[in-house]
Protein backbone atom coordinates (compact mmCIF):
# COMPACT_ATOMS: atom_id res chain seq x y z
CA UNK A 1 0.00 0.00 0.00
CA UNK A 2 2.91 2.33 1.08
CA UNK A 3 3.61 2.26 -3.07
CA UNK A 4 0.33 4.19 -3.89
CA UNK A 5 2.04 7.42 -2.77
CA UNK A 6 4.20 6.68 -5.82
CA UNK A 7 2.60 5.04 -8.13
CA UNK A 8 1.24 7.56 -11.03
CA UNK A 9 3.77 6.06 -13.55
CA UNK A 10 0.94 6.43 -16.07
CA UNK A 11 -2.07 8.72 -17.12
CA UNK A 12 -5.00 8.12 -19.25
CA UNK A 13 -5.29 10.53 -22.02
CA UNK A 14 -7.25 13.84 -22.39
CA UNK A 15 -10.41 13.66 -23.82
CA UNK A 16 -11.03 15.54 -26.61
CA UNK A 17 -13.36 18.53 -27.25
CA UNK A 18 -16.74 18.02 -24.63
CA UNK A 19 -15.96 14.33 -24.68
CA UNK A 20 -15.60 12.41 -21.48
CA UNK A 21 -15.36 8.52 -22.52
CA UNK A 22 -16.02 6.36 -19.59
CA UNK A 23 -16.50 2.63 -18.68
CA UNK A 24 -20.42 1.34 -18.51
CA UNK A 25 -21.65 2.11 -15.58
CA UNK A 26 -22.52 -0.97 -13.10
CA UNK A 27 -25.18 -3.07 -12.25
CA UNK A 28 -25.93 -3.63 -8.28
CA UNK A 29 -28.16 -6.27 -8.87
CA UNK A 30 -24.79 -8.46 -9.79
CA UNK A 31 -22.77 -9.51 -6.45
CA UNK A 32 -19.86 -9.33 -8.97
CA UNK A 33 -20.40 -5.05 -8.71
CA UNK A 34 -19.85 -5.08 -4.65
CA UNK A 35 -16.49 -5.63 -3.56
CA UNK A 36 -17.78 -7.12 0.33
CA UNK A 37 -22.01 -8.38 0.96
CA UNK A 38 -22.65 -10.14 4.45
CA UNK A 39 -23.35 -13.58 2.87
CA UNK A 40 -20.63 -13.23 0.31
CA UNK A 41 -17.02 -14.79 1.28
CA UNK A 42 -14.93 -11.52 0.37
CA UNK A 43 -11.93 -9.85 2.35
CA UNK A 44 -13.91 -7.48 4.86
CA UNK A 45 -15.18 -11.08 6.52
CA UNK A 46 -10.90 -11.56 7.59
CA UNK A 47 -10.01 -10.48 10.53
CA UNK A 48 -5.90 -10.25 11.82
CA UNK A 49 -4.57 -12.62 13.89
CA UNK A 50 -5.88 -15.32 15.87
CA UNK A 51 -7.85 -13.30 18.59
CA UNK A 52 -10.46 -11.43 16.57
CA UNK A 53 -13.70 -12.71 15.18
CA UNK A 54 -15.94 -11.17 12.17
CA UNK A 55 -19.50 -10.69 13.91
CA UNK A 56 -21.20 -9.37 10.90
CA UNK A 57 -23.74 -12.61 11.51
CA UNK A 58 -25.19 -11.08 14.63
CA UNK A 59 -24.20 -7.50 13.96
CA UNK A 60 -27.60 -5.07 14.49
CA UNK A 61 -26.03 -2.17 12.47
CA UNK A 62 -24.88 -1.69 8.83
CA UNK A 63 -21.36 -0.64 7.34
CA UNK A 64 -21.68 1.49 3.99
CA UNK A 65 -18.04 1.24 3.24
CA UNK A 66 -16.66 4.05 -0.04
CA UNK A 67 -13.01 2.61 -1.00
CA UNK A 68 -9.90 4.49 -1.65
CA UNK A 69 -8.09 5.48 -5.15
CA UNK A 70 -6.31 1.94 -6.25
CA UNK A 71 -6.67 2.71 -10.26
CA UNK A 72 -3.26 3.98 -10.21
CA UNK A 73 -1.66 3.03 -13.64
CA UNK A 74 -3.24 2.64 -17.50
CA UNK A 75 -4.19 -0.62 -17.91
CA UNK A 76 -4.73 -2.80 -21.18
CA UNK A 77 -8.35 -2.74 -21.04
CA UNK A 78 -9.03 0.08 -19.34
CA UNK A 79 -7.47 3.97 -21.15
CA UNK A 80 -9.91 5.98 -19.44
CA UNK A 81 -10.00 8.43 -16.45
CA UNK A 82 -12.60 6.17 -14.68
CA UNK A 83 -11.52 2.39 -13.60
CA UNK A 84 -13.76 -0.06 -15.66
CA UNK A 85 -15.42 -2.91 -12.97
CA UNK A 86 -14.48 -5.41 -15.71
CA UNK A 87 -10.56 -4.82 -15.29
CA UNK A 88 -10.40 -7.98 -12.87
CA UNK A 89 -6.64 -7.45 -12.00
CA UNK A 90 -8.09 -3.67 -9.89
CA UNK A 91 -10.67 -5.45 -8.83
CA UNK A 92 -8.37 -7.83 -6.94
CA UNK A 93 -6.38 -4.77 -6.14
CA UNK A 94 -9.11 -3.34 -4.28
CA UNK A 95 -9.87 -6.59 -2.08
CA UNK A 96 -6.53 -7.52 -1.12
CA UNK A 97 -5.30 -3.85 -0.10
CA UNK A 98 -8.51 -1.92 0.84
CA UNK A 99 -10.85 -4.14 1.90
CA UNK A 100 -8.68 -5.97 3.71
CA UNK A 101 -6.88 -3.86 5.19
CA UNK A 102 -9.68 -1.03 6.04
CA UNK A 103 -13.22 -2.61 5.94
CA UNK A 104 -12.58 -5.54 7.74
CA UNK A 105 -12.02 -3.37 10.66
CA UNK A 106 -16.21 -2.75 10.83
CA UNK A 107 -16.80 -6.30 11.02
CA UNK A 108 -17.39 -6.67 14.60
CA UNK A 109 -19.52 -3.64 14.60
CA UNK A 110 -21.87 -4.20 11.16
CA UNK A 111 -23.11 -5.96 8.22
CA UNK A 112 -20.37 -4.46 5.87
CA UNK A 113 -21.44 -3.08 2.12
CA UNK A 114 -18.50 -2.03 0.08
CA UNK A 115 -19.68 -0.75 -3.81
CA UNK A 116 -16.93 -1.50 -6.67
CA UNK A 117 -17.54 1.85 -8.08
CA UNK A 118 -15.77 3.66 -10.98
CA UNK A 119 -13.04 5.20 -9.46
CA UNK A 120 -11.49 8.14 -10.42
CA UNK A 121 -7.74 7.59 -11.50
CA UNK A 122 -5.36 9.18 -8.89
CA UNK A 123 -3.98 11.56 -11.70
CA UNK A 124 -7.15 13.78 -10.99
CA UNK A 125 -5.49 14.49 -7.58
CA UNK A 126 -2.51 15.90 -9.29
CA UNK A 127 -1.80 18.68 -12.17
CA UNK A 128 -1.70 16.63 -15.16
CA UNK A 129 -5.55 15.72 -14.09
CA UNK A 130 -6.93 18.80 -12.67
CA UNK A 131 -8.80 19.66 -16.50
CA UNK A 132 -10.95 16.37 -16.07
CA UNK A 133 -10.81 15.90 -12.15
CA UNK A 134 -14.46 16.62 -11.78
CA UNK A 135 -15.92 14.90 -14.52
CA UNK A 136 -14.19 12.31 -13.23
CA UNK A 137 -15.20 12.20 -9.97
CA UNK A 138 -18.83 12.78 -10.63
CA UNK A 139 -18.38 9.83 -12.52
CA UNK A 140 -17.42 7.68 -9.36
CA UNK A 141 -19.83 9.61 -7.08
CA UNK A 142 -22.82 8.41 -9.65
CA UNK A 143 -21.77 4.67 -8.79
CA UNK A 144 -21.42 5.61 -5.51
CA UNK A 145 -25.18 6.80 -4.92
CA UNK A 146 -26.58 4.30 -7.19
CA UNK A 147 -24.83 1.53 -5.04
CA UNK A 148 -26.14 3.19 -1.84
CA UNK A 149 -29.89 3.43 -3.13
CA UNK A 150 -29.71 -0.46 -4.11
CA UNK A 151 -28.65 -0.84 -0.72
CA UNK A 152 -30.95 1.40 0.71
CA UNK A 153 -33.77 -0.33 -0.97
CA UNK A 154 -33.35 -4.25 -1.03
CA UNK A 155 -30.62 -4.60 2.49
CA UNK A 156 -31.33 -1.55 4.74
CA UNK A 157 -34.15 -2.53 6.53
CA UNK A 158 -34.53 0.54 8.88
CA UNK A 159 -31.40 -0.22 10.47
CA UNK A 160 -28.21 1.87 11.94
CA UNK A 161 -25.53 2.89 9.47
CA UNK A 162 -22.45 3.46 9.39
CA UNK A 163 -21.00 5.62 6.95
CA UNK A 164 -16.44 5.01 6.55
CA UNK A 165 -14.52 6.18 3.58
CA UNK A 166 -11.23 7.15 3.07
CA UNK A 167 -9.41 8.76 0.87
CA UNK A 168 -11.27 9.19 -2.71
CA UNK A 169 -13.86 7.23 -1.30
CA UNK A 170 -14.24 10.31 1.60
CA UNK A 171 -14.88 12.84 -0.78
CA UNK A 172 -18.00 10.58 -2.12
CA UNK A 173 -19.33 10.07 1.09
CA UNK A 174 -18.94 13.48 2.14
CA UNK A 175 -21.82 13.78 -0.76
CA UNK A 176 -23.70 10.79 0.13
CA UNK A 177 -23.97 12.67 3.62
CA UNK A 178 -25.19 15.78 1.93
CA UNK A 179 -27.73 14.12 -0.47
CA UNK A 180 -28.81 11.02 1.40
CA UNK A 181 -28.47 12.28 5.39
CA UNK A 182 -28.29 15.39 5.61
CA UNK A 183 -31.93 16.95 7.09
CA UNK A 184 -33.76 13.77 6.16
CA UNK A 185 -35.43 10.87 7.82
CA UNK A 186 -32.46 8.84 6.77
CA UNK A 187 -30.39 11.20 9.31
CA UNK A 188 -31.61 9.60 12.31
CA UNK A 189 -30.39 5.90 11.34
CA UNK A 190 -26.56 7.79 11.20
CA UNK A 191 -24.17 5.96 13.81
CA UNK A 192 -21.46 8.20 12.67
CA UNK A 193 -19.38 8.72 9.84
CA UNK A 194 -15.35 8.03 9.55
CA UNK A 195 -14.63 10.37 6.88
CA UNK A 196 -10.86 9.78 6.94
CA UNK A 197 -7.86 10.82 5.09
CA UNK A 198 -9.18 14.15 3.05
CA UNK A 199 -9.99 17.46 4.80
CA UNK A 200 -13.15 18.16 5.90
CA UNK A 201 -14.29 21.18 7.18
CA UNK A 202 -15.52 21.31 10.84
CA UNK A 203 -18.94 23.18 9.52
CA UNK A 204 -19.61 20.77 6.12
CA UNK A 205 -22.70 19.89 7.31
CA UNK A 206 -25.70 21.94 9.34
CA UNK A 207 -27.38 18.76 10.81
CA UNK A 208 -23.82 16.30 11.37
CA UNK A 209 -21.28 17.45 13.82
CA UNK A 210 -17.74 16.95 14.72
CA UNK A 211 -17.72 14.21 17.44
CA UNK A 212 -16.28 15.18 20.24
CA UNK A 213 -16.46 12.02 22.52
CA UNK A 214 -15.96 8.42 21.58
CA UNK A 215 -19.99 7.21 22.24
CA UNK A 216 -21.59 10.53 20.52
CA UNK A 217 -23.69 8.94 17.46
CA UNK A 218 -25.13 10.81 14.79
CA UNK A 219 -21.67 12.47 13.98
CA UNK A 220 -18.25 12.53 12.12
CA UNK A 221 -14.74 11.68 12.72
CA UNK A 222 -12.34 12.76 10.32
CA UNK A 223 -7.99 12.94 10.40
CA UNK A 224 -5.00 12.62 8.16
CA UNK A 225 -2.14 11.09 9.26
CA UNK A 226 1.49 13.00 9.02
CA UNK A 227 4.98 11.98 10.70
CA UNK A 228 6.50 13.95 13.29
CA UNK A 229 8.93 16.10 11.16
CA UNK A 230 6.19 16.96 8.39
CA UNK A 231 6.02 20.43 7.59
CA UNK A 232 2.62 21.48 5.63
CA UNK A 233 2.78 23.08 2.70
CA UNK A 234 0.83 26.62 1.85
CA UNK A 235 -3.01 26.01 2.05
CA UNK A 236 -2.47 22.47 3.62
CA UNK A 237 -3.24 23.65 7.36
CA UNK A 238 -6.33 25.18 7.09
CA UNK A 239 -7.65 25.87 10.84
CA UNK A 240 -11.21 25.08 9.50
CA UNK A 241 -10.92 21.78 8.79
CA UNK A 242 -12.03 19.16 11.06
CA UNK A 243 -9.88 16.68 12.97
CA UNK A 244 -10.44 14.40 15.53
CA UNK A 245 -7.80 11.94 17.21
CA UNK A 246 -8.13 8.56 16.89
CA UNK A 247 -6.91 7.33 20.33
CA UNK A 248 -8.76 9.47 22.07
CA UNK A 249 -11.73 10.31 19.63
CA UNK A 250 -11.81 13.53 21.03
CA UNK A 251 -10.30 17.27 19.02
CA UNK A 252 -7.83 17.88 22.36
CA UNK A 253 -4.67 18.61 20.96
CA UNK A 254 -2.64 16.92 23.76
CA UNK A 255 -0.48 14.47 22.43
CA UNK A 256 -1.97 10.44 23.07
CA UNK A 257 0.66 8.36 24.14
CA UNK A 258 1.05 5.22 22.35
CA UNK A 259 0.12 3.27 25.27
CA UNK A 260 -3.47 4.13 24.27
CA UNK A 261 -2.75 2.69 20.76
CA UNK A 262 -4.59 -1.07 20.68
CA UNK A 263 -2.62 -2.47 18.12
CA UNK A 264 -1.96 -1.13 14.22
CA UNK A 265 -1.61 -3.26 11.21
CA UNK A 266 1.54 -3.08 9.22
CA UNK A 267 2.56 -5.26 5.87
CA UNK A 268 1.83 -8.65 7.61
CA UNK A 269 -2.37 -8.64 7.87
CA UNK A 270 -1.86 -12.33 9.11
CA UNK A 271 0.05 -11.69 12.25
CA UNK A 272 -2.20 -9.47 14.15
CA UNK A 273 -2.27 -6.08 15.42
CA UNK A 274 0.82 -4.63 17.02
CA UNK A 275 -0.07 -2.49 20.20
CA UNK A 276 1.55 1.00 21.00
CA UNK A 277 2.15 1.33 17.20
CA UNK A 278 2.10 5.32 17.24
CA UNK A 279 1.45 8.12 19.61
CA UNK A 280 -1.21 10.73 17.70
CA UNK A 281 -1.30 14.81 18.25
CA UNK A 282 -3.42 16.69 16.48
CA UNK A 283 -1.67 19.95 15.21
CA UNK A 284 -3.62 22.49 12.98
CA UNK A 285 -5.34 20.75 10.33
CA UNK A 286 -3.62 17.18 10.57
CA UNK A 287 -2.93 14.40 12.68
CA UNK A 288 1.26 13.91 13.31
CA UNK A 289 2.34 10.87 14.77
CA UNK A 290 6.28 9.01 15.39
CA UNK A 291 7.60 7.00 12.83
CA UNK A 292 6.79 3.24 13.58
CA UNK A 293 8.93 0.82 14.01
CA UNK A 294 9.20 -2.57 11.77
CA UNK A 295 11.31 -4.77 10.18
CA UNK A 296 12.49 -2.90 6.92
CA UNK A 297 11.62 0.45 8.54
CA UNK A 298 14.54 1.61 7.19
CA UNK A 299 13.33 2.19 3.69
CA UNK A 300 10.38 3.79 5.17
CA UNK A 301 11.24 7.47 4.46
CA UNK A 302 8.05 9.18 3.26
CA UNK A 303 6.59 11.81 5.95
CA UNK A 304 3.11 11.67 4.17
CA UNK A 305 1.34 8.54 6.37
CA UNK A 306 -2.12 8.77 4.29
CA UNK A 307 -2.17 5.18 3.31
CA UNK A 308 -1.68 4.45 6.86
CA UNK A 309 -4.86 6.50 7.99
CA UNK A 310 -6.70 3.01 9.07
CA UNK A 311 -3.92 0.80 9.50
CA UNK A 312 -1.95 2.96 12.36
CA UNK A 313 -5.02 2.69 14.43
CA UNK A 314 -6.59 -0.09 13.30
CA UNK A 315 -8.20 -1.40 17.08
CA UNK A 316 -9.24 1.62 18.53
CA UNK A 317 -11.43 1.94 15.14
CA UNK A 318 -12.91 -0.98 15.73
CA UNK A 319 -12.93 -1.14 19.33
CA UNK A 320 -14.82 2.79 18.58
CA UNK A 321 -17.05 1.44 15.76
CA UNK A 322 -18.29 -1.05 18.15
CA UNK A 323 -18.92 1.57 20.89
CA UNK A 324 -20.81 4.07 18.89
CA UNK A 325 -23.02 0.92 17.42
CA UNK A 326 -23.62 0.02 21.63
CA UNK A 327 -24.05 3.59 22.11
CA UNK A 328 -26.74 4.07 19.72
CA UNK A 329 -28.60 1.14 20.02
CA UNK A 330 -28.77 1.91 23.97
CA UNK A 331 -26.75 -1.34 25.12
CA UNK A 332 -24.11 -2.63 27.34
CA UNK A 333 -21.36 -4.30 24.29
CA UNK A 334 -21.49 -8.39 24.42
CA UNK A 335 -17.62 -8.43 25.21
CA UNK A 336 -14.55 -7.05 24.55
CA UNK A 337 -12.46 -8.42 21.96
Amino acid sequence: MLLLLSSCASVPDLPSGNSFPAPPAPDYDLTANWAALPGMDDYADRTPGDSLQDLQYRAAADVFFVHPTIYTDVRKDNNTWNAALTDDALNRDVDESTILNQASIFNAAGKVYAPRYRQAHISVFYDEGESVKQRALDTAYQDVLAAFDYYLTHYHNGRPIILAAHSQGTLHAERLLRDRFEGKALGEKLVAAYLVGMPIDREAFRTIPVCTGAEETGCFVSWRTYRDDFEPGPGQDDPAVAVVNPLTWTKATDRAPDSLNRGGILYNYEAGPIPGLVWAEIRGAALFTNKPSFFGDILFRTKNYHVADYNFFWMNVRDNAKQRVDAYLGSEPPYVE
